[in-house]
């Protein structure tokens, strides 16, 4: 019995404000399908964030439409549930991925909370905030009642857990242990762990939504996982798919800078696609400003997007000691916010914050309108 598990799509992003980046993952995406075709599984798990905003531009619509409609016709079920980006913080409000009832999606939620694939249970709740954990772990209780008389059982949940980073959802203990497979998403990084009867598993997102991801795409790729729950263990096999274009990482010194600059364009020349260049300069005493007018002039026409960091000799040497933590951002916000005895608008203010330092302006709009919706729906 094999099945896909992928997460985290992302439909719709457009990265760094660039047409072209919205594009390359809808073009990885299509390619995620023609792959799932060629593996010919029994059926397919999405664990959550199909799309980057719960409402998706009408090109992300499609683009899931034609690929959820291709496995409809090649007879291969898919499974999903709504994630943190694709849902509306709206009371009874309905993730996008409703739209595909007809098209052979079977939507994982609190009022169809499990489906049985043959003699496979597969089971699951959409994502949930912190501060209603506990909500979800009841969930999870009644959830793992139900699949216990099922010889095959499949946990999917878009969460993130404690074991694997700091700002957790839930915590590891929470999770039941008696599933055979635990298909999550929200981490995009690549996890495979073994966990009480059988595995625990993310993953990572098919695509390079944050520049931090990406050490962890030249260890572990991008992709999806093919898992067989036929044995007693779980096995699982990493598919790769082909990024659209290069995501490159420098760091050099200063005083070799018009070297640097050469050798990148010469390497660039090659590439089918002007790639993504994250370039950090150290080293030296130079000027900002000069730097960054002779990189932009350097590589504006052979990269889609240059982002830059500059790290001067003695840039910090006529700064006062501030003490750990002075300066953190978002502690100082939730200790201003603490007044309003309010934490989903301390979880606003932060998230707000975190995806405008990121250039992400029409998530944080989102946000903020899906919030304030919300607060009148109550």
């Amino acid at each position: 019995m094999q099945f896909i598990h992928m997460a985290d799509t992302h439909l719709g992003y457009r990265q760094y404000g660039l047409s072209e980046r919205e594009n390359d993952f809808f073009e990885v995406f299509d390619q995620a399908i023609e792959e799932v075709v060629h593996e010919r599984p029994e059926f397919v798990i999405h664990s959550g964030d199909l799309f980057e905003y719960s409402r998706p531009p009408t090109k992300a619509l499609l683009t899931a439409q034609n690929g959820i409609f291709r496995l409809k016709n090649e007879n291969i079920p898919i499974y999903a549930i709504a994630g943190n980006h694709d849902i509306v913080m709206r009371k009874n409000a309905l993730p996008p991925q409703i739209l595909y009832k007809d098209f052979g999606l079977k939507l994982i939620s609190p009022k169809n909370s499990f489906y049985l694939e043959g003699e496979v249970f597969i089971g699951g709740a959409p994502y949930a905030s912190k501060y209603n954990s506990k909500q979800l772990i009841e969930r999870l209780q009644t959830i793992e009642k139900a699949s216990l008389n099922h010889k095959k059982s499949i946990l999917v949940l878009h969460q993130g857990i404690d074991r694997y980073i700091q700002e957790f959802e839930i915590k590891i203990g929470d999770i039941p242990q008696s599933f055979n497979y635990c298909a999550f998403g929200h981490i995009h990084e690549r996890i495979v762990d073994d966990f009480g009867e059988g595995k625990l598993a993310y993953p990572g997102s098919t695509e390079i939504w944050r520049s931090n991801e990406f050490e962890g795409y030249k260890k572990n790729g991008k992709g999806f996982y093919l898992v067989d729950v036929g044995g007693d263990i779980p096995e699982i096999e990493k598919i790769d798919l082909k990024l659209p274009r290069e995501f490159l990482k420098e760091n050099i010194e200063y005083i070799q800078l018009q070297e640097e600059i050469s050798r990148i364009n010469s390497y660039i020349k090659n590439l089918s696609k002007k790639p993504i260049l994250n370039l950090t300069v150290h080293g030296g005493n130079f000027s900002r400003s000069e730097v960054y007018e002779i990189l932009n002039q350097a590589f504006s026409s052979t990269c889609l997007s240059l982002r830059s960091k500059y790290l001067p000799e003695n840039i910090d040497q006529d700064l006062p000691d501030m003490g750990k933590g002075a300066l953190d951002t978002k502690t100082m916000i939730k200790e201003r916010l603490k007044d309003f005895n309010n934490e989903e608008v301390s979880e606003l203010a932060t998230g707000l914050l975190k995806e405008m330092s990121e250039g992400d302006y029409k998530r944080a709009e989102e946000m903020a309108k899906n919030f304030y919706e919300g607060l009148y729906d109550n």
